[in-house]
């Protein structure tokens, strides 16, 4: 039971994984321009309280990918485009970023902002329930990125663990889930949630032939690389 508060706990009985001090000096270190349309949708996923990935965890993918050598994304769950925007942005011209959302009005969005930051012909974007479009794409992939309903995060896992390269990447957003997943005493935004995601994150940790990390920027980012040996 979680009977005291914390300097990183709200009085919403959620914790905050890094200490927001912390995380407005790791965006000042950032220093960086971006294409302004960058700019544009993170003004509207704040206007309309859209849930995106943020600018931290952006570059982080960024990194990730064009240290994955990775040229083939499938991202289940895309919204209207911003973390693909980080994919496209890192697989280069002759890469793939193939993209999942149940709303068409979505894939409309991130056309138009993916288009004017000339990266729409390194995607590929669907609408429909990202495991079924996943299940009928062909080939293994170099990442494949999971921030779906969290209640389905085990299922994506299942489906996509063996459908990654060795040396691939398999990495999820939310994996801390507002620190839910560290409490005994929490509530939770869906039920079932929480206790999802917990089952998920084991299931990674536990699974042989992949090596796992979380890093804690913003709500947590699992990254599981797939053994090559």
């Amino acid at each position: 039971m979680v009977n005291m508060q914390s300097p990183t706990m709200s009085n919403t009985n959620v914790l905050t994984p890094v200490n927001p001090a912390i995380e407005n000096y790791m965006r000042l270190l950032v220093g960086r321009t971006d294409h302004p349309i960058l700019t544009e949708m993170e003004t509207v996923a704040k206007n309309n309280n859209f849930p995106i990935i943020g600018r931290l965890v952006g570059i982080f993918l960024e990194a990730l990918t064009k240290t994955a050598n990775a040229k083939r994304v499938f991202e289940f769950g895309s919204g209207y485009g911003y973390s693909a925007y980080w994919f496209a942005r890192a697989v280069g011209p002759e890469g793939k970023v193939i993209c999942s959302d149940g709303d068409p009005l979505n894939k409309e969005k991130a056309e138009k902002y993916l288009n004017s930051a000339n990266l729409w012909n390194r995607v590929s974007f669907h609408v429909g329930l990202a495991q079924e479009i996943f299940t009928t794409t062909e080939g293994l992939f170099d990442i494949c990125y999971n921030d779906v309903d969290k209640g389905q995060y085990p299922e994506v896992w299942h489906l996509a663990k063996d459908k990654i390269s060795p040396g691939g990447l398999y990495i999820a957003d939310n994996v801390l889930w507002h620190g839910r997943v560290a409490m005994e005493d929490y509530v939770d935004i869906v039920p079932g949630w929480t206790e999802a995601i917990i089952e998920h994150n084991q299931l990674i940790f536990n699974d042989p032939e992949f090596d796992a990390f979380i890093n804690p920027t913003r709500d947590g980012v699992i990254v599981a690389r797939r053994k090559t040996m």
